[in-house]
Parts: structure tokens; C-alpha cells; sequence
């Protein structure tokens, strides 16, 4: 598969604006930086921050095992993924294929950038129907999206379908694994080799406790990410969500070791919520929430609300009618949770 092929006409003929830090590539040591306009007086953040995130990237090569020529940091995984459609999908033209249930960002950003959607929902175990996806495909499909592990369902897709989507899709497939650190999966940044038309997204968001800082991650082709490199804002990810990424990965086992209690506490929660008479089902989960069945999902999650926790009513998302979706949270919310769902 050539990937020049999938690439919008437009993106490769454009060529990329080249910011002050881009052009001076040297030591930093005892320089005088009067190139870009900034103000002069040192307060933590008066410079341009590192437009291609050098130390934060080797880290999460160190990490994740992967080259730092196939990771694209974003301004939340959103921006990622926007980047993705800019680059490979033409305006009023293509499409995409989504797999409902699924994260409901992709149909907006496809909106957004005036392309097509085709659905095909997952099977009442919330797996990918294989044969219908690739016979939905089309000489304008060019992204192919995958939420694996699920939101909202919280399961792994099988291993084999995957496989068989990478291998005969003929666009870009996008393996969001935004939960992959709380499952027994592989992640599919191990494929990258394997699959020129492979793209992983993650983020800090979840298993790294860093939602607040917006920072998602695209692990690609080294010619993937030069193209989204391409067409990426020079200074995207700024010099405080820089400085506290590079922090907290630094200290040694503590994304492990929240990883390790929110699993526990997953179990724990599975375990309490089989005595609840209203939850009908508890749908298998390699997330860092559960989706359950109840009798009536809108008069659940208001008598919750009234009880001041607040959870996700999934109802109106296709094969979830009457869901709920409950995020892990600390022992002591997830005590809440659980004696006040026994009192409703």
C-alpha cells in the first residue's frame, strides 16, 4: 500500500511554515535568543516552548519502546485525530467508517471537516462485524476508526478481526487505545512495522492521571508523521503541559501503581454490582469503567444525581439502551457508589 496515495493533493504540496525554534537547531547553552519576537524578562513561560516536544518524546520512547520519528504529540488526542482528517481525507468527497458504539468525536470531527460517515455497528457483543465493514468500504473510504479497548462497552475487539481490517482495509486505520493500559491486550504500536497503514492513538489523559493537560499521542509510520508534522500548529503543545508531562513520568512506578489499584478496584466494583436486583447485566470490561444494564437508565442516573454522584446514562448510544456507564474511581467513591445504589 502506498501511502502517498491516500494523502490529500493539497497536503502534499504544502509546505510547512517554519517557526523561529525550528530554524535554530544548535545548543541552547548560553545563547541570546532575540529571533522570535519574545519578551526578554524570565518568568517560566515567556519563551516559545520546544515545537517538537524532543525531551518528552524520548521519554516516551523509553516508555512505549518505539522511535521518536513515529510519535506526533497533540493538543489532546482531538487534535490528533483532526490532523488525521486534514491530511488523508479530501472535503465534500471521502468518508469514513465508524463502529457504534463508539467515541463520539470522530463523528464530529468528521462534520467538521465536511466528510461522510458510514456506520456499522458492533454486534450484540460489541464486536466488529468484519464482512460488513469491508463491504461498506468504498474507493473513498481513507480512515477506518477502531476503539479498542471500547468506550462505551469497555471491551478488546478480537485480535484477529483487527488484524484482518489492517490488513484489507484500503485506507488509513486509526487503533484508538486511549484504555489500552488497564487491558491484557498487546497494543498495536507493535504492528507499526507490520502495517504501513496502521495509526495508534493514545493518551496521558486516562492511565497517566493527566486530563487536565490535554495531551494525546500518535504513533505512526515514520511517513505518517511527517505528514501530520506538516500540518500540525508549530507550537501545539505548550511549555507547562510540557514541563508537567515530563514531571510525572519521571517518578518511577506511579502510573503502575494507579493502574494496579484502579484494576482492583474494577474488580472489586464488578464483584458488589451483582447483588444490585436493577443491573440486569455487567458487560465485560479491559477499561477503566463498567457498563451495566439496568431497568430504566434515566430514572437510575436522575435518583444518582439526587444523591449528588454523578455517572454516564449511555441509553441513547446504538445496542446500549438502558445503560450505565460508571468510571473507577477511589475506594472511598467507589463505596459511595456502591452502598448508595443498594439504597435506590
Amino acid at each position: 500500500m502506498s501511502i502517498q496515495n491516500l494523502i490529500r493533493p493539497i497536503i502534499k504540496a504544502l509546505k510547512p511554515y517554519s517557526s523561529a525554534r525550528d530554524e535554530f537547531q544548535g545548543a541552547t547553552d548560553n545563547m541570546v535568543f532575540l529571533d522570535a519576537n519574545e519578551n526578554p524578562f524570565e518568568n517560566g513561560v515567556n519563551r516559545y516552548p520546544d515545537p517538537h516536544q524532543r525531551t518528552l518524546k524520548a521519554m516516551l520512547s523509553e516508555i512505549k519502546h518505539v522511535s521518536t520519528k513515529n510519535i506526533l504529540l497533540g493538543n489532546g488526542s482531538d487534535e490528533v485525530l483532526d490532523l488525521i482528517f486534514r491530511a488523508f481525507c479530501e472535503p465534500n468527497q471521502d468518508n469514513i467508517l465508524i463502529l457504534p458504539p463508539t467515541y463520539g468525536m470522530y463523528e464530529v470531527l468528521a462534520n467538521l471537516n465536511a466528510i461522510s460517515i458510514k456506520a456499522i455497528n458492533l454486534d450484540e457483543a460489541f464486536q466488529p462485524k468484519l464482512d460488513a465493514i469491508l463491504n461498506a468500504a468504498d474507493s473513498n473510504s481513507k480512515l477506518l476508526f477502531i476503539c479498542s479497548p471500547n468506550n462505551p462497552s469497555g471491551n478488546s475487539f478480537n485480535t484477529k478481526v483487527i488484524e484482518e481490517l489492517v490488513s484489507k482495509f484500503k485506507g488509513i486505520v486509526v487503533i484508538d487505545e486511549a484504555y489500552i493500559d488497564f487491558s491484557n491486550e498487546m497494543s498495536w504500536i507493535s504492528k507499526l512495522n507490520t502495517y504501513p497503514n496502521l495509526i495508534v492513538t493514545q493518551t496521558l489523559s486516562k492511565a497517566y492521571a493527566m486530563a487536565g493537560i490535554r495531551l494525546g499521542i500518535c504513533y505512526a509510520s515514520k511517513e505518517i508523521i511527517r505528514v501530520l508534522n506538516t500540518i500540525k500548529p508549530p507550537y501545539n503543545i505548550n511549555e507547562l503541559t510540557q514541563k508537567k508531562a515530563i514531571e510525572l513520568l519521571s517518578i518511577n512506578d506511579l502510573a503502575l501503581n494507579q493502574i494496579q489499584d484502579i484494576l482492583k478496584e474494577r474488580d472489586l466494583m464488578i464483584s458488589e454490582l451483582e447483588s444490585i436486583n436493577f443491573i440486569f447485566k455487567i458487560y465485560p470490561s479491559d477499561a477503566n469503567f463498567v457498563l451495566v444494564k439496568v431497568d430504566d437508565a434515566n430514572k437510575r442516573y436522575n435518583q444518582l444525581i439526587e444523591k449528588g454522584i454523578v455517572i454516564r446514562n449511555r441509553t441513547t448510544q446504538p445496542g446500549c439502551e438502558n445503560t450505565l456507564r460508571l468510571t473507577v474511581g477511589t475506594a472511598q467513591e467507589n463505596k459511595t457508589l456502591l452502598s448508595t445504589l443498594k439504597t435506590l
